[in-house]
């Protein structure tokens, strides 16, 4: 009597000890997944060239204060306001170029983009950037329009104009947002790009993504989180 009771403690205490070491193998491993979701490395890669090789620094270093940056701006919203980078002071942004006429990617990349835009509806850290190509047609009006038809949020998503010169030199030297590598290119020539690029708080190029991919949408999104991360530990 005495030895079977001991056999079923012994089966009890067996079976406890199983569960707990699942459960705390179960936990770890979700833990782990759960940081995998938050980004695919330490920090995100910064951007200086139209190559867009990664270069890995570390932030908060000297490095990365001497990195490359978008400079400063001034452009025209579609509410008539003046738009510079002071408008993203502390502000991590989602940056595009279209036009409001285009009848090809533009329409695609704006419901792409519209969908991050609901993603990020309550966060106040980030925010969004698409230039037109054509500033000569896309006025303030149009713009207004456009926004209205596509569900934009003024002072969330700005949709902006000004002078050519000025965005197509944001476009090409700054952004790098072309993938045509080698192949001068000057104000005659049309800016057309499917691409969407990551800006964060010190307005360094921290990612590029294809705005007619799913699944590049879906690593923006992460990356976007992780920036934010990013930016907690720094301050």
């Amino acid at each position: 009597m005495k030895k079977l009771l001991e056999s079923k403690i012994y089966k009890i205490v067996l079976v406890v000890l199983f569960l707990v070491v699942f459960s705390c193998k179960d936990k770890v491993k979700k833990e782990y997944f759960k940081a995998k979701e938050i980004s695919r490395v330490d920090y995100l890669p910064y951007y200086n060239d139209e190559s867009f090789t990664p270069n890995w620094l570390i932030p908060g270093t000297e490095e990365e204060q001497q990195f490359h940056r978008i400079p400063d701006f001034k452009l025209i919203n579609q509410l008539g306001e003046t738009i510079t980078q002071k408008t993203f002071d502390n502000k991590i942004y989602i940056t595009d170029f279209f036009f409001a006429s285009c009848p090809g990617i533009c329409p695609q990349m704006t419901g792409n983009m519209f969908k991050l835009q609901e993603e990020f509806i309550d966060d106040d850290e980030v925010l969004f950037l698409s230039h037109t190509v054509t500033p000569t047609q896309d006025s303030v009006p149009v713009l207004k329009n456009y926004a209205k038809r596509n569900g934009i949020i003024d002072n969330k998503w700005h949709l902006v104009t000004g002078d050519k010169l000025q965005i197509y030199n944001l476009g090409r030297e700054h952004y790098f947002i072309e993938n045509d590598l080698g192949e001068p290119k000057n104000i005659d020539d049309f800016l057309h790009t499917e691409n969407f690029l990551l800006i964060d708080k010190n307005k360094h190029i921290r990612g590029i993504y294809n705005g007619l991919n799913r699944a590049s949408m879906q690593q923006l999104i992460i990356d976007v989180k992780a920036l934010k991360a990013e930016a907690r530990v720094m301050t």
